[in-house]
């Protein structure tokens, strides 16, 4: 049975390879929405844009996400990207963490990582670095530490649409785990489905290639994200992604698909922290007045927040404590429900309420 199972993520890694590292040359050549969902994002701050628009139109031409896992804060930060393909994110994460920071790619596609490297001087220079702060690896992010990634020695992993193309999940979210510092956090944006994908769907190679074949059920991740020991997960943004071939749409069937960010946090295997008033400070840049850390929590400047137990101590663990005031409460946390409800976390319902749309490339629907 592992040897079948082996077997068959050996196939899909090579059918991807060739998909991104062949037949697709651009954006613009993928039959869904996906790679859109990152060109009308709501309010992305001006250090970001900056950012993105410094990158060499080249790597930009072959980007293939589906979302802005951007998170604040950066600076300083030795940051992974899993599936760094053409390496649009790096070089903007380049900019964003600074030159005391430092910027790893990991990709498995031999031609994307060989496309990416040619503009590492290119960046360097662009952005005034006395050298290079960004390094790009071949290899697979199921085996981070056959890469050279060592545990504990990153302070944020960021991905963009590409965990749907592995089809081992559970591993790149255990190998993010265990590369991770305590505090530290895995920010992504990805394809989910509105269900379980059925199993003829994920045995389609084009399928599979345009996220749609490996996309997870989006319930599926707050139990996986458990189950390694990463905590509830945060959806910060998601739109709606359209499937423009008639010929794709038709094997999906009634399964619908969104791009969703979230954000996880590495805490220490420690009791659980009780409820607490939290107060922002103002401090993070490019937000003085108000910190949207996630879709349910706003955090505006000197206005005191309460927060449950795990939200309380991922602000004291994480890089966020010095820009908050936090006085734990006395009383053990109230409310706590025996079996959680996560509407909360649901992409479509959240794409729903922000009337987010995304405009179609150059294709037409078909």
């Amino acid at each position: 049975m592992m040897s079948d199972l082996m077997a068959t993520c050996d196939d899909v890694r090579e059918n991807v390879k060739k998909y991104y590292g062949n037949r697709l040359e651009s954006s613009c050549d993928l039959q869904t929405s996906a790679a859109s969902c990152s060109l009308s994002p709501c309010s992305v701050p001006r250090s970001v844009r900056d950012a993105l628009s410094l990158v060499h139109p080249e790597v930009t031409k072959r980007f293939f996400g589906c979302g802005l896992p951007f998170p604040a804060k950066l600076e300083g930060c030795r940051v992974l990207d899993l599936g760094s393909g053409s390496g649009r994110d790096c070089y903007a994460f380049s900019k964003l963490v600074g030159p005391s920071g430092h910027v790893t790619g990991i990709d498995m596609t031999e031609e994307l990582i060989a496309a990416s490297r040619q503009y590492v001087e290119h960046h360097q220079k662009e952005f005034g670095y006395e050298k290079p702060n960004v390094t790009f690896v071949q290899g697979y992010m199921e085996k981070l530490s056959e890469a050279g990634i060592q545990s504990d020695s990153v302070d944020v992993v960021l991905s963009n649409c590409v965990i749907c193309l592995c089809p081992d999940k559970r591993a790149v979210l255990q190998q993010a785990y265990n590369v991770l510092k305590e505090g530290g956090e895995l920010y992504y944006s990805d394809m989910y489905a509105s269900k379980v994908v059925p199993d003829h769907m994920k045995e389609d190679a084009v399928l599979w290639g345009e996220g749609m074949g490996g996309s997870l059920f989006w319930q599926d991740l707050i139990s996986l994200a458990h189950s390694v020991g990463f905590t509830t997960p945060h959806l910060v943004s998601s739109s709606h992604i359209a499937i423009y071939s008639s010929e794709l749409k038709a094997k999906a069937g009634d399964v619908s698909y969104a791009s969703g960010t979230y954000r996880l946090f590495k805490l220490p295997k420690s009791p659980v922290v009780s409820e607490a008033t939290v107060t922002y400070k103002g401090t993070v840049a490019d937000f003085p007045d108000q910190l949207d850390f996630d879709s349910s929590h706003c955090f505006k400047k000197d206005v005191a927040v309460k927060v449950n137990g795990e939200m309380a101590a991922i602000i004291q663990r994480s890089r966020f404590f010095p820009d908050f005031q936090i006085q734990i409460s006395d009383q053990p946390e109230s409310g706590t429900e025996s079996t959680p409800q996560y509407c909360h976390l649901n992409p479509f319902l959240l794409a729903d309420k922000l009337g987010s749309s995304v405009k179609q490339c150059s294709k037409t629907s078909k």
